[in-house]
């Protein structure tokens, strides 16, 4: 996903550079760049995914190309900020590669008491009145 992503970023950026525009738009393009080349080093993943996500926000509202091109390319840079590094990346060296190991619920909770303690102590009946 990360290989796909920075295909399309480069090109992207490569477009914008390429086009005579200046300002904004090459400045646009240029961080493009950049950030296509921090996901596929892999490093800083989610702040690069956000980024990306951010910048193509701005192309959807800012141009009348292709919007479709720019929704695919911020909906990767999300995903890549949530999904964040994966084993081959230079995050992965560094901070080490996280996992989440999701547990079977049979075996982790066998008696709904483990599961609540609290409730499953009996609380005494509130005082009737005898009248």
């Amino acid at each position: 996903m990360r290989l796909v992503a920075t295909i399309a970023l480069a090109r992207q950026g490569i477009v914008q550079l390429s086009g005579g525009a200046s300002g904004w738009v090459s400045a646009f393009g240029l961080a493009v760049i950049a950030f296509a080349i921090l996901l596929i080093a892999g490093l800083w993943t989610p702040v690069a995914g956000t980024f990306v996500a951010l910048i193509e926000l701005w192309n959807v509202y800012s141009r009348n190309g292709d919007l479709w091109f720019y929704i695919l390319l911020g909906t990767l840079g999300v995903a890549l900020a949530l999904l964040g590094p994966g084993a081959w990346s230079v995050d992965a060296r560094l901070f080490g590669w996280k996992r989440i190991d999701i547990r079977d619920r049979s075996s982790s909770f066998r008696n709904p008491k483990e599961l609540f303690p609290a409730s499953s102590k009996k609380s005494s009946p509130p005082p009737q009145d005898s009248r």
